[in-house]
């Protein structure tokens, strides 16, 4: 197992970093933050570069690439050492579904938007009563009149205000045992938004969908009928490591920032980076990067060599659990180190806080990785 990249992807890489030299995008994000936007300036620039091409194949204007995992992984980590907010490109690099999944007409409509950065398609699993239990899934599609019917409501679906399309899990009105995926025109008539305001992640949108009576075709279904769970379970695997990459990129930033400032903080006459306290606190972030980054990068190459690019359901919990938790404690130990001026400016590592604490519950809780990792540890050992 050898993580070292190839001269290919060592070009595509130094690509991304001397875009995120170009300029100061701090001060953007900053902005995109406050006012709750998409930074559409800037993932239209990394499109251009090619980030949601990464996972496609050449067929369907792909780079094509062969270990694509391991060069996302890559690409997250330069991404996030600058402090990107890199939670807003899971759907430039999620086409491949649409792709495995979608009629050709689906797939036309989204891949006209490759090379744009917007947000095109989202799934809609989660409902009032419906989170980690997904068996609790009210939303229903009833045919009647050679029409198709959706009606319920979702919830926490993130992207919803800026995306074309949602993919729309559902039960068969008469028949509750099916469970069915919907390519849905959000501009469809009888959808109703309510944004919802969140702790962090400020720069991707989040709503409750309202379906009332939404007109659908038989064309419209997404993927076969009655496969709409396990599609969507499918998917959860790639996010939940993706998940893991953003949060350990971002709290690389957070552990140069931290380190920079306490070699140049002086108190009781020498630098506060000298303070055994604090040499503790470098000492444990390190190790959390560092395994971290050996988890990601071990569980891309199992996907990119092994399992056809698909990520291990055991390994992907436990990236998810361990990153989101493991970064969640360097980005506080970094901001214990900078003191008031982590907590009382515009620092940008308060704004990472903000969004790595929401990890832990968005793309699946803590609760629900432990149980997952659980399983996939000791099934090979039941009798």
């Amino acid at each position: 197992m050898d993580f070292k990249l190839s001269d290919e992807q060592e070009l595509i890489v130094a690509s991304y970093r001397d875009y995120m030299e170009s300029e100061n995008w701090e001060t953007y994000f900053h902005e995109c933050d406050e006012k709750h936007e998409y930074p559409l300036r800037w993932t239209q620039g990394l499109c251009e570069l090619g980030l949601d091409r990464i996972m496609l194949d050449e067929e369907h204007g792909g780079l094509g690439l062969e270990e694509p995992l391991t060069t996302l992984m890559a690409i997250y980590e330069v991404l996030g050492q600058y402090g990107a907010p890199t939670y807003v490109l899971y759907l430039l690099t999620g086409y491949n579904t649409i792709v495995r999944e979608g009629t050709e007409e689906q797939i036309e409509a989204c891949l006209k938007y490759l090379g744009t950065g917007e947000q095109v398609v989202n799934s809609a699993c989660t409902e009032p009563g419906a989170g980690s239990d997904v068996s609790g899934l009210q939303t229903t599609y009833k045919r009647e009149n050679g029409k198709i019917y959706l009606n319920g409501t979702k919830t926490f679906i993130t992207s919803s205000l800026g995306v074309k399309y949602l993919i729309i899990m559902c039960r068969d009105a008469d028949n509750p045992d099916v469970i069915s995926e919907f390519f849905v025109d959000m501009s469809k008539p009888g959808i109703k938004l309510s944004p919802l305001t969140k702790l962090g992640l400020r720069m991707d949108s989040c709503c409750e969908v309202y379906l009332d009576n939404v007109e659908m075709e038989e064309k419209d279904f997404f993927g076969k009928e009655g496969n709409g769970f396990n599609r969507g379970v499918s998917d959860f695997n790639f996010e939940r490591w993706l998940v893991g990459a953003c949060d350990y990129g971002t709290a690389i930033s957070a552990f140069e920032d931290a380190a920079k400032h306490a070699w140049t903080r002086i108190a009781f006459g020498k630098p506060v980076a000298r303070f055994q306290l604090n040499s503790l606190k470098f000492a444990h972030m390190a190790i959390k990067l560092d395994s971290m980054r050996n988890m990601l990068y071990e569980t891309a190459w199992d996907a990119d060599h092994n399992l056809g690019g698909d990520v291990d359901a055991g390994r992907a919990a436990m990236c998810k659990y361990f990153c989101a938790n493991a970064s969640f404690e360097v980005v506080d130990d970094a901001m214990q180190v900078m003191g008031g001026i982590a907590v009382a400016s515009e620092h940008r590592i308060n704004r990472i806080w903000r969004d790595l604490r929401v990890d832990r519950v968005s793309g699946g809780t803590d609760e629900m990785m432990i149980l997952t990792a659980s399983k996939n540890a000791i099934k090979p050992y039941r009798q």
